[in-house]
């Protein structure tokens, strides 16, 4: 859902339905094929989750994907910023286990914070510090660590942080926003430095 290329969900995806790992129940009448709607109430919110999670994509702007091209030639266009716990500091080593970027949604005037712990122990991650007049301008849209409804928000009510430094629980996955101004963006770049001369407005976004 939060892709550049097109999604794919299975019908009963968004509610845990398994067909009990059976990828060619298309000919079968029985309980293998057929939906249980009790999931709906049973598995709320995961629901809830990819709910939200669509709902953010309908907003985006979708211009950039009638232009045909290729993901290398995405990626080189792309101004992205990779980390680990400390900022411009990501540990590639086979034995890692987390990763943090920083990403740049120049139509959307948007910046992305996306913090990845795959470790079985919290972790605290180093936030940029995307701003001049010493406010932080990062939003939480979504923490998997939380209980349902705080893993993740409506967008327009995603909540402000306190600090630059964010604990992501075991297994998690974090994502922060803020709004850019565009009077101080770099220029995107196939090798990007830290985006740490970008002004960050506070988010003024309607439902």
């Amino acid at each position: 859902m939060l892709s550049v290329g097109m999604p794919m969900l299975l019908m009963g995806d968004e509610v845990r339905r398994t067909q009990l790992g059976n990828n060619n129940a298309y000919c079968q009448d029985n309980e293998t094929s057929w939906f249980d709607w009790t999931l709906l109430t049973k598995h709320a919110d995961i629901l809830r989750f990819v709910t939200l999670l669509n709902a953010r994509r309908v907003l985006r702007d979708a211009e950039p994907e009638r232009h045909r091209v290729s993901l290398n030639q995405l990626l080189r266009g792309v101004n992205l910023a990779w980390h680990g716990l400390k900022l411009n500091q990501p540990d590639w080593s086979e034995h890692s286990h987390s990763i943090a970027f920083t990403a740049e949604l120049r139509q959307e005037r948007l910046l992305f914070h996306v913090i990845l712990n795959a470790y079985w122990q919290p972790l605290d991650f180093e936030l940029p510090r995307l701003d001049s007049a010493g406010e932080n301008p990062w939003r939480r849209w979504i923490d998997t660590a939380l209980d349902s409804p705080h893993d993740i928000l409506e967008w327009a009510k995603a909540e402000p942080l306190h600090g630059y430094n964010y604990r992501a629980e075991s297994r998690s996955v974090v994502m922060l926003y803020g709004v850019l101004n565009l009077t101080r963006i770099p220029k995107a770049h196939p090798h990007p430095p830290m985006l740490n001369q970008v002004e960050i407005q506070r988010p003024h976004l309607v439902g």
